[in-house]
């Protein structure tokens, strides 16, 4: 793990001159990579007579009653006690646990539904953030093929991500805690799946939520912050990923931070305009109860100076980022049949509401839903040949990318979370894997490529999880398993492969994405004549500058978006490591 390297950790009780005691986390881990699971076997482990681990997360330990909707909230791993920590009586049925920061997949998410539903369809529940957006709803469509039905509430309580008029559209941070609970307090009182969606929404439109930090967190095994704030300054309107503040003000005392946080918290009067109100002060990891409670003196005054009426505030640690230095305040405008809800008994392994939770809680389960190996086709000899090419070329650019998860990493960290090497380490080595297997079970090119494919998506998650992922499987598509790779066969899935890329994420030429490389690649192998190895190569050069023509854009696309001109002067990591992997590819078909 090497020697501590010290972060600077202010205190919103302590003066801007007076620096606090230094530290750095995270202290305890194995692999860094395998934190997030590590994490939650842990858990499980913690309260075996509460909760169930299952394939890509947790599920109650007793089965869902027949007939009630099933809520299964999720996300990335790191925000503890959001979303694990959730679930149980009165509150959530599962929850998909993701990479750190990042989505679960599709995989993971559907697998969790699965032990979840027990014939009342299911909510899937998560904050809105492009790659959650994209796995929830790409099992949300697998669900309901399967006759299951789905709902998606989308939590976007975060004012500083995006306009009034445009609520729906914001990222979701410690709201989740209020929507969510609301919504499982309703199934439990026997709430209909409709009935339970419109009060979730009902919750998520009446909630507004302001954050700030003073200090970056730090994913596990990572030497350093994502970022720093200078000192003697506040970051305003951060997320709950590591990403950096939209502003940074001079470090205020604590009734100066209960001023903005209640200003930003209150400068919006929602539809449901009343003088009852949930609120949440939610630590984000490294600012301690006592302080909370400090700053929560003077929040609860000003409140009531505005004419709000609390009722049963939660002070402390709901939706965390790791280690970060940071708080957020959350303002729900209550109806009685919100306040109801929110009241309600809970009993989560890290949500405890006082009372007996009522209602049916469940039988002992039986079967649990695990997904199985795909199968492997017969292939002929020829395809075989080209599939071990295949496996050498995904162990080539695992070895590259684990060269680049530094350099990635650093890029990320402008503005974005800081983990899209991290991401694309854990991706391509899963998809190595799972290529390799397909290889040793004799499989041809095309099978290698889509298991590899499908093995990406369902590890790494997060958005550029699900469309690599996506990418191999169409390149895999547009090969053959009874015979050997042609040139025109490679070009085509090529093209393929960032046509999907285009299609799934949405994002064009110009918003500082990945795309901003692939189309420039894609267009030069449309036409390209000869073989694929020159062809490829020549495509790579455009890519390689377009890629570092990211530099002087401003993000429009994913979290980056949020944090404007900081991203300018910095290539769209995205987009170089895109670069960087078709590159090599070129060299190895030379």
């Amino acid at each position: 793990m090497g020697p501590a390297r010290p972060v600077r950790v202010p205190s919103v009780l302590a003066s801007p001159l007076i620096r606090a005691p230094e530290a750095v986390m995270t202290y305890l881990y194995d692999d860094p990579s395998s934190f997030p699971a590590d994490a939650v076997r842990g858990l499980v482990a913690a309260y075996p007579e509460e909760l169930l681990g299952v394939h890509g997360g947790v599920v109650r330990a007793a089965a869902t009653p027949a007939g009630q909707p099933a809520l299964v909230v999720g996300g990335g791993s790191g925000h503890y006690p959001a979303f694990a920590g959730w679930v149980g009586p009165g509150f959530a049925h599962g929850a998909p646990c993701g990479n750190i920061f990042a989505s679960p997949s599709a995989d993971q998410v559907y697998a969790v539904a699965r032990n979840a539903e027990n014939g009342g369809g299911v909510i899937l529940g998560f904050g809105n953030y492009a790659g959650d957006v994209l796995h929830f709803g790409v099992a949300a469509e697998k669900l309901r093929a399967e006759g299951i039905d789905t709902r998606i509430v989308k939590v976007s309580d975060d004012v500083a991500s995006n306009s009034e008029d445009q609520h729906r559209d914001r990222r979701g941070i410690a709201g989740d805690l209020v929507v969510f609970k609301v919504a499982g307090a309703a199934i439990q009182a026997g709430a209909s799946l409709e009935e339970a969606e419109a009060v979730a929404w009902k919750a998520n439109d009446a909630t507004r939520s302001i954050g700030v930090a003073f200090d970056g967190c730090t994913l596990p095994g990572a030497e350093d912050a994502l970022f720093h704030v200078p000192e003697g300054a506040m970051a305003v309107g951060l997320g709950i990923h590591g990403e950096p503040g939209i502003d940074e003000v001079p470090m205020p005392r604590a009734r100066e931070l209960a001023e903005r946080l209640v200003e930003g918290a209150l400068a919006e009067t929602p539809e449901l305009d009343s003088a009852r109100v949930a609120v949440v002060l939610n630590g984000l990891g490294t600012v301690k109860y006592e302080e909370m409670f400090v700053l929560w003196a003077h929040v609860s005054e000003l409140l009531a100076e505005r004419g709000l009426t609390v009722v049963r505030p939660e002070v402390g640690e709901h939706v965390t980022s790791l280690d970060m230095a940071g708080l957020s305040l959350t303002v729900t405008r209550l109806d009685t049949e919100l306040e109801r809800y929110w009241l309600a008994p809970a009993d989560a392994p890290a949500f405890r509401r006082g009372g007996t939770v009522e209602g049916e809680l469940g039988e002992e389960r039986g079967e649990v839903y695990a997904p199985g190996e795909d199968p492997i086709p017969e292939a002929s000899e020829d395809s075989r040949a080209s599939a071990a090419r295949v496996g050498e070329v995904l162990a080539e650019l695992s070895a590259l990318l684990e060269e680049l998860e530094p350099e990635l990493g650093r890029m990320d960290q402008i503005a974005g979370d800081g983990d899209h090497g991290q991401g694309m380490l854990i991706g391509i080595r899963a998809a190595d894997r799972a290529g390799r297997r397909a290889i040793d079970g004799g499989a041809g090119a095309r099978t290698v490529l889509v298991q590899a494919g499908a093995a990406w998506s369902a590890e790494a998650g997060g958005t550029s999880g699900a469309l690599w992922g996506a990418a191999l499987t169409s390149l895999g598509s547009a090969l053959d398993d009874q015979q050997a790779v042609t040139d025109a066969q490679l070009l085509a899935g090529m093209i393929g492969a960032v046509e999907a890329v285009e299609r799934l994420g949405g994002a064009q030429v110009g918003d500082k994405t990945m795309v901003d490389a692939m189309v420039p690649f894609r267009e030069s192998l449309a036409s390209a004549e000869g073989e694929a190895a020159a062809a490829v190569a020549s495509a790579a050069e455009q890519a390689t500058e377009a890629a570092r023509g990211t530099a002087d854009l401003v993000a429009s696309k994913g979290r980056a978006r949020t944090h404007g001109d900081k991203s300018q002067g910095t290539p769209d990591p995205g987009a170089i490591s895109f670069a960087r992997i078709v590159t090599r590819v070129g060299e190895l078909l030379g």
